[in-house]
């Protein structure tokens, strides 16, 4: 027997109502919070920075493709990596078509990694992706944004997510920054990183959903269960059983 609580249909329903108030509030705080996003001012790259493409070398103004608004998620895989990171791999499996759609919206999206370009091209093919990524291995570009880190900031500390990190767990970390393109200048908006990614981590919202929702506090950290999608095997198969 279920050790969770049990009730009647009536129970659940009168429960549900309340909750859906909560959720309420939190669609419209989100929606606020979107605006104050908007909102922020908007930052001049001065910076030359040059990115490795399926098309050639471009700059970041070339990385538009003709849109005004552009998307990098900074994917974690170093220049001596053989693959990608398995948690970064995971949100590419639940992003990596949108960029059809918000190509709809004027709003370019891409994937950026400091791994060389034939690397990147390899796991995509192995992965099965679409969406375009651009090596930017001889740049700062992740460095500047926040998302690489040298061996002496590993060791000494670093910021990431705007707050200072003793010890960095690893030499390249996940975010997502947002840029505008207008009258020939291109603008940084916004960038996120950590748990500011979890809204555009489609597989966690809906285990949030789910009965046991993300089900993780019997793990040694966060996200300890995550394979690449070719790596699962009869896992998933073995923990329903």
């Amino acid at each position: 027997m279920t050790g969770h609580t049990v009730g009647t249909r009536e129970e659940w329903v009168a429960a549900r109502g309340e909750l859906l108030d909560r959720e309420k509030e939190l669609t419209r705080y989100s929606d606020a919070l979107a605006r104050r996003r908007r909102e922020l001012p908007w930052v001049p790259v001065e910076k030359q920075y040059s990115f490795e493409t399926d098309a050639g070398t471009r700059t970041l103004a070339g990385l538009f493709d003709g849109h005004s608004q552009l998307l990098v998620y900074h994917f974690m895989f170093g220049p001596k990596w053989t693959e990608g990171c398995p948690s970064c791999s995971l949100l590419a499996d639940t992003v990596g078509d949108a960029f059809v759609h918000l190509g709809q919206r004027d709003v370019a999206l891409l994937c950026a990694s400091r791994a060389p370009l034939e690397k990147l091209q390899a796991y995509k093919r192995r992965m099965g992706w679409s969406f375009p990524w651009v090596s930017s291995l001889g740049s700062d570009f992740n460095f500047d944004f926040g998302v690489s880190i040298t061996e002496r900031q590993r060791r000494e500390g670093a910021e990431y997510n705007f707050r200072w990190v003793d010890q960095p767990w690893d030499e390249e970390l996940p975010g997502l920054s947002a840029f505008a393109f207008e009258d020939g200048v291109v603008y940084h908006t916004y960038s996120c990183y950590a748990r500011g990614l979890d809204a555009i981590m489609g597989t966690y919202q809906l285990l949030d959903r789910a009965p046991k929702g993300r089900d993780e506090d019997h793990l040694a950290y966060t996200m300890e269960w995550v394979r690449r999608h070719d790596e699962y095997g009869d896992a998933a198969a073995g923990a329903a059983a």
